[in-house]
């Protein structure tokens, strides 16, 4: 159910530094750690003489020393050093990784080393464009990761997940349109001449109707893209001129763990008010809020899977979009399992 041939995030940029970080991407566990110029190091989470897990070790210079009997492994995967042993066993060696470091993610390629072009890792220009500012965090989720696929793939469920957040009847009510744009499947949604929901109308800073948007765009192995924002009803924001409002992306990077359990890796972009660190500090603790909700309904969810092993999902129009990710998705298991 893995696709291995692709970057996958493995952490925020943040949480990388010269003290372990152990994760387990596509249920292959992983060590994650900084150089001393900097740069991130991906290794297998298991010291190649005793298997005891390098993340519960110490970072010493480049290398890791394993906590168990002191095995000093490079950030190739090489055996350096190797106390009381006298010569070095340089037949020992852990796997290491492909790692790429861009729009403040670390990313970890799972498959073929031989594959890993970092010009493949998803072009996600609006964390890093500097007329714009993102912040965001991360969950474990206890689902399968398909199934937060289909949630970003299908807002619908705004209007009854997140009542008293961002969800709005209009939401549930507006027609859907559902497209491939080459190896992307898009999910627009329009809703015209409508009330701004509370945040929108703070933002906006004007009053009357709005034109409110949501273009969910899905990339393999697992990430979607919501791009989000209202502008003044009738100033040509579906036509493609939004200078008469405020646009956000929503950002959602979906790294599977297990069969059953996934990393969710979320921020909101935005191209207004980029100074406002107030602003960007109360929509993360807002968008949390919202996510924690989606997480207890994907946990229950996965939870019922399990329980009715012989029941199957039922795929109805609003479902589209998660169902055309999910052939992709299919489709490119298929060609890692080769």
């Amino acid at each position: 159910m893995f696709i291995r041939n692709c970057w996958y995030v493995a952490a925020w940029d943040k949480d990388v530094s010269g003290k372990p970080l152990a994760r387990t991407i596509c249920g292959e566990p992983v060590v994650l750690y900084r150089r001393t110029d900097g740069g991130a190091v991906a290794l297998a989470d298991a010291c190649p003489h005793r298997l005891l897990p390098l993340s519960m070790g110490a970072v010493e210079g480049d290398a890791i020393r394993c906590g168990y009997h002191g095995l000093l492994v490079g950030a190739d995967g090489g055996c350096l050093e190797m106390p009381g042993q006298g010569e070095t066993p340089r037949r020992l060696q852990a796997r290491a990784y492909p790692v790429a470091e861009r729009h403040r993610f670390v990313w970890v390629w799972i498959g073929d080393p031989a594959l890993a072009d970092p010009a493949k890792v998803p072009d996600l220009w609006f964390c890093e464009d500097p007329a714009w500012t993102f912040a965001g965090d991360c969950y474990r989720v206890a689902c399968d990761y398909r199934l937060l696929v289909d949630n970003l793939m299908d807002l619908t469920h705004e209007t009854f997940v997140h009542p008293t957040s961002i969800g709005q009847p209009e939401i549930a009510e507006a027609p859907i349109e559902t497209r491939l744009e080459g190896d992307e499947v898009v999910l627009e949604r329009w809703m015209l001449g409508i009330d701004a929901p509370p945040f929108w109308r703070t933002v906006l800073k004007r009053p009357g109707l709005v034109d409110r948007w949501q273009v969910c765009r899905f990339s393999l192995p697992a990430n979607v893209m919501i791009e989000v924002g209202v502008a003044s009803a009738g100033t040509g924001a579906r036509e493609g001129d939004r200078s008469q409002g405020v646009e956000g992306v929503v950002v959602g990077c979906m790294t599977p763990e297990t069969e059953d359990t996934c990393w969710y890796y979320w921020g909101m972009a935005r191209s207004f008010e980029v100074a406002d660190l107030g602003l960007s500090e109360r929509m993360k603790a807002s968008q949390a809020q919202v996510f924690s909700e989606d997480t207890v309904v994907l946990e229950a969810q996965q939870a019922s899977i399990r329980r009715h092993p012989e029941a199957r999902l039922v795929t109805l129009g609003i479902d589209a979009g998660g169902a055309h990710a999910r052939r992709l998705m299919a489709r490119a298991v298929e060609d890692s399992a080769g």
